[in-house]
């Protein structure tokens, strides 16, 4: 198994495209633009698009609900034009304080709702005509004047990613996603994600070779590994705390899947009654070193190892850095290692 690179970004000043030109040109394979409640994910990728030859642009990803799946899918359709069939449309369906409280839309059967905006981007981007009787979307509206609609934009493949956690999204993910966007994800317990992925293709008769497979950290080189992991597992308790309610937190969820469970409750319950401080000291430092790349070259390249060694096929990576300057000499160090852990095992790097 091969290792490829990419980079998490948000393009939307010059020295931020600046900095995915250079990414590209030192090799970087992919960009990932994420959607929070700032800026939005599709507008930079039509900028980068613009600047840049080969890097692939995705979205990292676009929230379900924040537009019709048609509109996705003519969003994703003129990216794909624009940077000439380099774009990922990865899509995901965030949790309700953002889609409820931010977009306004309820927050009900988010697997059903995947599962039909991919039925949809695909119908659309295909040249179908758009009809279709969901559970969530009916197309065109039952009882009313709308008509069945072809797009009039030429059909194109728009790739597929799905950013999951939980068990039903995971093995929808295996059943119907080009790719699995991972977050939060510790090689050592790979199954935990890796098993439910593959259960869902095994029974769309698929494999789990069948989708690209990549996960996030952030890249710190540094000689003091213990310092940094603390450093950064502090980072996760805004995660555990405050990405969910009170009743639904999927990243939660997905630690304790990964055997963290008291940790991550504690870690809630001092977010939750406000000591933040506190909160950051209960995270487990496993969590800082596991989820992420830090350390030496020696502690960097035996954490890939362990990425190759799951099947992972890349890494969307943070480099660290005060400057775009050493974000890039920390991106290039990566670049190194990772054709390094490449080549052990005669994989092109």
């Amino acid at each position: 198994m091969s290792l490829s690179l990419a980079i998490n970004a948000v393009p939307v000043t010059p020295d931020d495209i600046q900095f995915v030109v250079d990414a590209e040109r030192l090799g970087v394979e992919a960009v990932w633009v994420p959607e929070l409640w700032g800026y939005d994910a599709l507008t930079p990728i039509g900028a980068l698009a613009m600047r840049t030859e080969s890097i692939r642009l995705g979205t990292g990803i676009v929230q379900l609900g924040s537009r019709s799946p048609a509109m996705l899918a003519q969003s994703a359709m003129a990216l794909q034009a624009l940077s000439q069939g380099r774009f990922r449309l990865g899509i995901g369906t965030s949790g309700p304080q953002v889609i409820e409280g931010w977009h306004g839309v309820r927050f009900d059967r988010p697997i059903q709702r995947t599962r039909e905006t991919i039925d949809i981007v695909r119908m659309v981007s295909a040249g179908e005509r758009l009809a279709y009787d969901g559970e969530v979307y009916q197309l065109p509206l039952p009882d009313s004047q709308g008509r069945a609609i072809r797009s009039m934009a030429d059909p194109v493949h728009v790739p597929i990613h799905i950013a999951s956690l939980g068990p039903r999204n995971l093995r929808l993910t295996g059943e119907m996603a080009d790719g699995w966007i991972g977050t939060g994800f510790l090689p050592e317990v790979a199954d935990v994600f890796l098993d439910e992925i593959s259960r869902g293709a095994e029974a769309a008769g698929r494999t789990l070779a069948d989708i690209e497979l990549t996960t996030a950290a952030t890249v710190e080189f540094t000689d003091d590994l213990e310092a940094a992991g603390r450093r950064h597992a502090g980072g996760y308790a805004f995660t555990i705390g405050a990405m969910g309610s009170a009743s639904t937190n999927f990243y939660n969820d997905s630690f304790i899947r990964q055997g963290f469970g008291e940790q991550v409750q504690e870690v809630e319950r001092l977010w939750r009654s406000g000591d933040r401080e506190a909160a950051a000291a209960a995270v487990p430092i496993e969590i800082g070193i596991g989820a992420n790349l830090l350390g030496t070259d020696d502690d960097v390249r035996a954490r890939l190892r362990l990425h190759r060694d799951a099947g992972m096929n890349g890494l969307r990576v943070n480099p660290q850095g005060e400057n775009h300057h050493q974000r890039l000499d920390c991106l290039g160090r990566l670049l190194d290692l990772v054709a390094e852990v490449n080549q052990e095992r005669g994989t092109p790097s």
